[in-house]
């Protein structure tokens, strides 16, 4: 234990690979006491979002910030034995999607019990990105280092981290493009954490490296499973040690959710700015829009719940239908598809794109059901 507490030297990282994997397991015990998910309640209260009309800061109203600081406590971080540490983040990208957001919380918390942490994206846009430049300034701001994916900076960073995350299946492209012929050196010190469980990303390219890992982490037990046969019986390799990390809910963001106060101030904002009256329904599906994601089901099946009331002549409330996670500016044929379906079918006064937001608490109050996606597992 008392080599785990010493401060990094330009040796760091050199352990020998049963002490690299010990640290891997500690590290995944810890994040698997509720830690990973916590930029749920944080959101409320720290939105790096573009301005878009239908975004509603939590912090810029008196009174559901009080209502929400009233009600959090601090306690001792379970990621403390990481002090001093030195971890190097890779992302595939730097977006208001899942994987990247949730990579950047874990550099927060990490931050906060004083790890030395550095954060490279692989891909960016060519052109300033206004997303990007935000996310990148939060970042900062917080103590997190921001390198180039590319240079010597890059590489020696991994040399001397005790710990090299690699975030989505993607991330994997860059160990053989920067890396090179040292690939070998850091890969018992990685740690890749899986989120996709799509066919198209079981593709050697991205994987080659992942027997080789110090371990693996993934969601949940069906996606651990479904990697481990894929990988076997399409690439003919296999998986490192696998932890399997559940995301769950934070306990201040429990503390929220039971806070009638609160909910009922951020259901009547959201709802007034959407036009949606108290009594009616209001479904939502909380997801960057994307193939996959099942915006497409969501809305299909509204209309189809729609027909069925009206053919029926069924007495029920007004139902509307809202999907937080819409990006027009980056005008994608998957999101231009399902705006023409709404206009197609006449609905456009009952579905709600909003743009992408960190602040989801006040969505969550302003719901009756939420509607949560499940990815392809064939």
């Amino acid at each position: 234990m008392a080599k785990l507490q010493q401060q990094h030297s330009n040796t760091a990282g050199w352990a020998p690979p049963s002490v690299q994997k010990r640290w891997l397991l500690t590290l995944l015990i810890m994040l698997s006491v509720s830690t990973l998910i916590a930029f749920f309640i944080k959101s409320a209260f720290d939105s790096c979002d573009p301005p878009h009309p239908h975004n509603f800061d939590v912090a810029a109203s008196n009174k559901p910030a009080k209502v929400f600081s009233n009600s959090i406590k601090t306690a001792p971080s379970p990621l403390s034995f990481m002090k001093s540490k030195l971890v190097l983040l890779v992302s595939h990208e730097l977006s208001l999607s899942g994987g990247p957001l949730l990579l950047m919380e874990l550099a927060f918390l990490l931050r906060s019990v004083g790890t030395e942490v550095f954060w490279i994206t692989i891909q960016k846009p060519s052109e300033t990105d206004e997303v990007v430049y935000s996310l990148e300034q939060k970042m900062l701001v917080r103590g997190v280092q921001v390198l180039s994916a590319k240079g010597q900076e890059a590489i020696d960073t991994a040399f001397k981290a005790d710990l090299v995350v690699l975030n989505t299946a993607v991330a994997g492209k860059w160990l053989d493009a920067v890396l090179k012929e040292n690939v070998p050196r850091v890969l018992p010190k990685v740690l890749w954490w899986i989120h996709e469980m799509r066919g198209h990303y079981f593709k050697l390219d991205y994987v080659k490296h992942l027997p080789l890992v110090g371990g693996a982490m993934i969601d949940s037990h069906v996606t651990a499973e479904y990697w481990k046969n894929r990988t076997q019986e399409r690439l003919r390799i296999k998986m490192p040690e696998t932890y399997v990390v559940h995301l769950g809910n934070s306990k201040e963001l429990m503390e929220v959710a039971e806070d009638s106060v609160a909910k009922r101030v951020l259901r009547e904002h959201i709802r007034e700015s959407l036009g949606v009256r108290d009594e009616d329904i209001l479904f939502a599906i909380i997801n960057s829009v994307s193939r996959g994601k099942g915006q497409d089901l969501f809305l299909r099946s509204f209309y189809e719940s729609l027909q069925i009331i009206q053919v029926k002549k069924l007495k029920v409330p007004s139902m509307h239908a809202v999907i937080v996670g819409s990006d027009m500016s980056a005008q994608t044929k998957f999101e231009t598809e399902l705006r023409n379906y709404v206009m197609q079918k006449n609905i456009q006064d009952r579905v709600h794109f909003i743009n992408k937001t960190l602040t989801v608490a006040p969505y969550l109050a302003a719901i009756d059901v939420l509607v949560q996606n499940s990815q392809v597992v064939s």
